[in-house]
């Protein structure tokens, strides 16, 4: 009889190409994703003269840099020079390549699950933290360095140690207005910033299920802020019918042997994981961070804490808050809603639900994860909303999540942002982020301040 196996241990045995005395194992890669950062590992292999390996099997996406405004004209020579290498590098290498005026353009993390690259059971990588957004089908998705990045498009293989498995259950069910963001800095903010180190996550229980592969996404997403190596969801129904029609996903008699295999992709009944974590989501309530990590959060509803280490004694400096006072109430001068973690549809509509018939107090900017999202978003009508609320609707990008296209917070100016990173200097030099879920973004907009998004969505069927 053979050994119970995690959906880990199952994807991982079924990439290995060889593993070395050293416990390090040769993995195939199914899918590489570049955006413009990928400039140095291109440039490692026009030094040596060499091709990549499987250009078929590698994507560009134009994202970091981009503007989310005047794309017809991009005047800041750096911007320019950025996309225009990855213009040229995937058109020496024969890649496909998503680019600035592409109508399928957008951030990378959510362009792969639209487009249907995308799919359970495959092992992606990308330049970029966040490749665990794309655990949520089922897949092995991690971000890798510039030199591993070479070596990707050189062999279509990569170096890795397995990690530890660690499930997180999440049982019951979700409060109004509490999302699949409030479970991720609810649980990061429980186990710390290194609380998952070493550790790949699989996330599980009735709430998990209950999600949208919207939600999944953003779960799996944030892994990384709690020190894991990458983060999971097994396929289900929900994840199939995501896919089903995708431009890249398996069609006719292809799609129905690709549901059947897709759906053993499970942990055994009686898998053992090195790490279990159990969560009642009826203790999760709308969260917000008050420092300057993903972990440094508290419920909307609680206080700035006291400070037990002179990391949180500088972190509170840095972000101008007061111990022991409640953290709504703060006020913000300015919202973002955007970036890989929170900008797909979903995500626009719960936001909008909030902002419907309200004006907003401090200025904002929206920036959809995809041009295929804006395009849906204004066929709903909710890029309206946004504007008659007074927020800016822009193009789509990273933006003002990583401030690399020109979109950045003002030194000193306090940001309700449903980013993934509230670094110093994350959203520009002396900028404080306050990371929360859009919907909470939209409660702070309309009341210039940290508040409880609950109240405000009482009776908008959201």
């Amino acid at each position: 009889m053979s050994v119970p196996q995690t959906l880990l241990q199952k994807l991982w045995a079924t990439h290995e190409i060889v593993a070395r005395e050293d416990g390090a194992s040769l993995l195939w890669v199914d899918r590489h994703l570049v955006h413009e950062g990928s400039h140095h590992a291109f440039a490692k292999l026009n030094e040596r003269g060499a091709r990549v390996a499987h250009p078929e099997l590698t994507f560009g996406v134009v994202d970091h840099y981009a503007p989310t405004r005047g794309r017809d004209d991009v005047t800041d020579p750096k911007i320019r020079r950025m996309i225009d290498t990855l213009k040229t590098n995937a058109a020496d290498h024969g890649i496909t390549l998503f680019g600035l005026n592409d109508p399928r353009q957008g951030i990378v993390h959510v362009l792969g699950p639209e487009q249907g690259l995308t799919l359970p059971g495959l092992l992606i990588n990308c330049g970029d933290s966040h490749t665990s957004t794309h655990g949520a089908f089922g897949a092995l998705a991690f971000g890798i360095g510039a030199t591993e990045v070479a070596h990707v498009l050189a062999t279509q293989s990569i170096w890795q140690r397995q990690p530890g498995s660690m499930r997180i259950t999440v049982n019951g069910t979700l409060g109004p207005g509490v999302t699949a963001k409030d479970i991720a800095l609810h649980w990061i903010a429980g186990l710390g910033s290194d609380g998952a180190r070493g550790f790949a996550i699989e996330y599980a229980g009735d709430a998990v299920r209950a999600l949208s592969m919207e939600g999944r996404m953003t779960l799996c997403n944030l892994s990384i802020e709690g020190g894991a190596r990458f983060g999971m969801v097994a396929p289900d129904a929900v994840t199939f019918e995501y896919l089903a029609g995708r431009p890249f996903a398996p069609e006719g008699a292809d799609w129905q042997d690709a549901c059947a295999a897709w759906a053993d992709l499970r942990s055994d009944p009686d898998a053992q994981f090195d790490r279990e974590v159990a969560i009642d989501a009826a203790d999760i309530a709308p969260t917000v961070t008050w420092g300057i990590t993903p972990a440094q959060a508290v419920p909307i509803t609680g206080a700035v804490p006291q400070p037990d280490s002179q990391t949180e004694r500088e972190a509170l400096d840095y972000m101008h808050l007061t111990p022991g006072h409640p953290i709504a109430g703060t006020a913000v001068d300015q919202v973002f809603i955007g970036s890989c973690t929170n900008a797909r549809i979903e995500d626009l509509r719960l936001a909008a639900a909030v902002l419907r018939g309200r004006k907003a107090k401090v200025p904002g900017v929206v920036s959809p994860g995809s041009t295929l999202v804006r395009l849906q978003a204004e066929q709903e009508g909710l890029d309206k909303v946004f504007t008659d609320a007074g927020l800016d609707w822009v193009g789509a990008g990273c933006s003002m999540c990583v401030g690399m296209n020109g979109d950045i917070v003002q030194p000193g100016k306090r940001c309700a942002s449903s980013t993934n990173r509230n670094f110093r200097g994350r959203q520009g030099p002396g900028a404080l982020t306050h990371l929360m879920s859009p919907a909470m973004v939209a409660a702070a907009a309309v009341t210039g301040t940290l508040a409880d998004v609950r109240p405000l969505l009482d009776g908008r069927g959201a």
